[in-house]
């Protein structure tokens, strides 16, 4: 049991984390919304309520889809795109979808190799995109999500205005939409250049996303 935990100690503890912050996001985010329900002379409202609400909902997806939105895009430019210096590219050079022997699929696979691997046609095609295309989905998913969390988390606030509600497609083109969306998109996309170019220079011993401490920056691919 304990060779077990401590083989998979990297994604057990991050799990463990996102639950904890998820949880301190939802009291937070239920302190904030009482107290605007009481400066506006309305009711509060029950934790259980509020974490089933659209704008606990909207909150939550709005930061899935970008995240997702990031991964989908570094997973699939990397094929094709190089940063020189980075251990996050590959080397210049070395861009591209790679041979079939460099990939160890069809008749080069290995006997270890996963199943879909060796299988050829089709299924090969498929396991070969398998992880942008599952990235790409739960983005799409979750920015589905948000939309129609958002759109009812709106439609909330103009009901309480008494202004007409909206429609799911009407919410698309409403700039409160796109201010939620493209937010998180800039600091994402900001976040993964940073790390990208900074890792060319900076050094994490240890660390399998750094470099070798000693490793010039001009050497790129390589992961300590």
């Amino acid at each position: 049991m304990r060779r077990r935990l401590r083989d998979n100690s990297l994604g057990l503890v991050f799990g463990g984390l996102f639950l904890l912050v998820l949880g301190l996001q939802a009291l937070a985010g239920h302190a904030d919304f009482n107290q605007r329900q009481l400066t506006e002379g309305l009711p509060p409202i029950s934790l259980g309520r509020y974490v089933t609400s659209a704008s606990f909902g909207a909150d939550v997806a709005e930061n899935w889809q970008s995240e997702y939105l990031q991964f989908f895009l570094y997973v699939v430019l990397t094929v094709f795109l190089i940063q020189k210096g980075s251990p996050e590219s590959k080397a210049p050079g070395q861009s591209g979808l790679e041979s079939d022997k460099e990939q160890k699929i069809g008749a080069y696979a290995e006997e270890q190799s996963p199943r879909w691997a060796r299988t050829g046609g089709w299924r090969t095609r498929l396991y070969s995109n398998s992880l942008g295309f599952a990235m790409g989905v739960i983005f799409l998913g979750s920015w589905l999500a948000q939309s129609i969390a958002g759109a009812a988390a709106f439609n909330e606030e103009r009901l309480g205005d008494q202004h007409d509600p909206v429609s799911w497609a009407r919410y698309l083109t409403e700039p409160d939409f796109w201010n939620r969306t493209l937010q998180n998109w800039q600091s994402e996309l900001l976040a993964v250049a940073s790390f990208a170019i900074l890792a060319i220079y900076l050094r994490q011993r240890g660390s399998p996303e750094s470099k070798p401490v000693g490793t010039p920056h001009t050497a790129t691919g390589i992961e300590g």
